[in-house]
């Protein structure tokens, strides 16, 4: 399926967010979402390989996917927000995409860091069709808020994790409200070593 991807700057809480917006080509898209890279902080930017590919496998399932820098990162413009100013940029950024986009229901995807950023934001605005974490932590603090979540959620997370150990991982996992799945992918670490085309399968598969 053929790429067409455009570049913007979205007005974020504090100044503009450098974004990149891709959509398939041979159809309209049926859906739009937007797609959170990982910690800021410790290299984490909207090129990142897992959020690459997340955004291909979106695509290739019929999906305009919007990714940005947070604040601070690349060409957007801020500082570190500690979490809440991510999960504020995401929102400006949500509302840019659901304006470019009125018709098409929405859905957030995530990595990592990202992961968390969607969860909490998707939790708690209407309307969401989905909310896609892959690489969710156990140790970014507490995720009490996905138990009484009623959006559809599904995490992917790999079996070698050192923030996500499995045990830890599916004693907050069974605290989760429904609708909920879970898919392990096989793979080396946290980054999905080894395993990128299955995160790309696996991502146009959840959500097609």
């Amino acid at each position: 399926m053929p790429r067409r991807i455009e570049s913007f700057a979205i007005a974020g809480p504090q100044g503009r967010l450098e974004s990149l917006l891709e959509a398939p080509e041979d159809a309209p898209p049926r859906l739009a979402a937007v797609l959170c890279h990982p910690h800021p902080l410790y290299g984490g930017t909207m090129h990142n390989k897992v959020v690459y590919r997340m955004a291909r496998g979106l695509r290739h399932a019929g999906i305009a996917v919007l990714r940005f820098n947070f604040r601070g990162v690349g060409a957007s413009e801020g500082a570190h927000g500690r979490l809440a100013g991510e999960i504020e940029d995401a929102r400006a950024a949500l509302a840019w995409l659901r304006a470019r986009y009125p018709a098409l229901p929405f859905a957030l995807a995530g990595f990592s860091f990202g992961a968390r950023v969607i969860a909490e934001l998707g939790c708690s605005v209407e309307g969401a069709r989905w909310l896609l974490a892959a690489g969710f932590s156990t140790q970014q603090g507490s995720a009490r808020f996905l138990e009484a979540c009623p959006v559809p959620k599904v995490f992917l997370q790999s079996t070698n994790d050192r923030y996500a150990p499995r045990p830890e991982f599916e004693a907050l996992y069974a605290k989760v409200a429904e609708p909920k799945r879970l898919v392990w992918i096989e793979s080396g670490d946290h980054f999905f070593d080894g395993a990128l085309d299955a995160v790309e399968d696996k991502v146009r598969e959840v959500v097609g």
